[in-house]
């Protein structure tokens, strides 16, 4: 019986790459679907008894102005999205989903964007960088742009040297070694971890029992 370490890396070594099949004629650009992605999971995850379970945290909704005077729906969804094991073990992936729309799909594609993010970081996926991962493409003013701009900065901000001593304790702690971190996380080394990924790691390290000495 595999645990969760376990049945992750067995799920990548299943996955194939998954290419941009949808085109958005809007924005002129190719995509990835959430279908394309749940198609191609879905197999695998079978296969080693992987299963998900989403949780929202925390949700928010404005109305918005685009430069071209029109109104659209702006969505931000903080989902917790746990995966089990067959043993019972777990991960879990804490990640922002962010989605615009002119009527009322917002917070859908809003979850889409989340679980498609996730299952790309977690199972660490082959795939080209994916450049927007919405159909829907809006124009935001100016301070809503320079807003999302500063956000992402923030998010792809490497931790520092004290948070990467703490993650190095609790290494030593748990046992878990660097390359299931990398793994899991999607990035060759732990000085690599960011700022908008870092509590999630740990979180699940604060839930992982010590190691038997």
């Amino acid at each position: 019986m595999l645990n969760i370490y376990q049945s992750v890396t067995q799920v990548m070594a299943d996955m194939d790459a998954i290419g941009k099949t949808k085109f958005n004629q809007q924005g002129n650009f190719k995509y990835r679907g959430i279908d394309d992605v749940m198609n191609a999971l879905n197999p695998a995850m079978v296969k080693n008894k992987i299963f998900v379970v989403p949780e929202v945290l925390e949700q928010t909704r404005e109305d918005r102005v685009t430069n071209k005077g029109g109104n659209i729906i702006y969505s931000i969804l903080k989902i917790k999205y746990t995966f089990f094991a067959e043993d019972g073990t777990h991960i879990d992936a804490i990640v922002i989903g962010e989605a615009f729309d002119s009527g009322d799909k917002a917070t859908n594609k809003a979850m889409s964007v989340a679980f498609k993010y996730a299952c790309f970081q977690v199972f660490c996926i082959p795939t080209e960088e994916m450049k927007d991962p919405d159909a829907d493409k809006y124009e935001l003013g100016k301070e809503e742009d320079q807003q999302k701009k500063e956000m992402e900065e923030i998010a792809s901000k490497k931790v520092n040297e004290v948070k990467l001593k703490t993650i190095h304790k609790e290494m030593e702690r748990t046992g878990i070694t660097e390359k299931t971190i990398c793994c899991v996380y999607g990035i060759s080394s732990i000085s690599d971890i960011t700022e908008g990924i870092y509590p999630n790691v740990m979180d699940n390290f604060k839930k992982t029992k010590s190691k038997e000495n």
